[in-house]
């Protein structure tokens, strides 16, 4: 698998079972294809298969369709409350209180995704505290959901 989408699966102490010689990058886009479709492609295509993802700003910037894939895997993840779920759309960090279950080995630093209670994928976060730390305020900064798309509307 290209480095840029490993380096950021291990952010999230996750693992996927992604076929590497069928991830293709174009330019600096990534894309994951099956073996058909590989076959086929052309080195000016736009786009084909399943977009994983993008080098923006020298890092590597995930698809939501890849946060899916891995919040399938035992990555880390935090499940959060209807409130907090509600708040993360809307670009707000996740405090400790909106927190329902930690599933995974979540220390300072590390990344995490955020799910609703039906284990949808909300987006991603980076930790700014442990998680058993006694002292309140935000546990896990926003660094993108699903809301985005519509924020970026105005």
């Amino acid at each position: 698998m290209m480095k840029p989408i490993k380096d950021f699966i291990n952010r999230l102490n996750g693992t996927t079972n992604l076929d590497e010689t069928l991830i293709v990058k174009k330019s600096n886009r990534y894309f994951f294809l099956n073996t058909n479709l590989k076959k086929l492609i052309q080195r000016n295509f736009f786009y084909a298969g399943t977009y994983l993802g993008k080098i923006k700003n020298g890092k590597f910037f995930p698809s939501f369709r890849l946060l899916k894939i891995l919040a399938e895997t035992e990555a880390n993840r935090i499940i959060v409350d209807k409130r907090t779920e509600w708040l993360f759309v809307c670009g707000r960090d996740v405090f400790k209180r909106g927190m329902v279950k930690v599933l995974g080995s979540l220390k300072k630093d590390d990344y995490t995704l955020i799910l609703n209670k039906h284990g949808e994928c909300l987006g991603f976060g980076r930790l700014v505290r442990d998680i058993g730390d006694k002292n309140g305020g935000v546990v896990v900064q926003n660094i993108s959901d699903i809301g985005d798309f519509l924020r970026r509307e105005r």
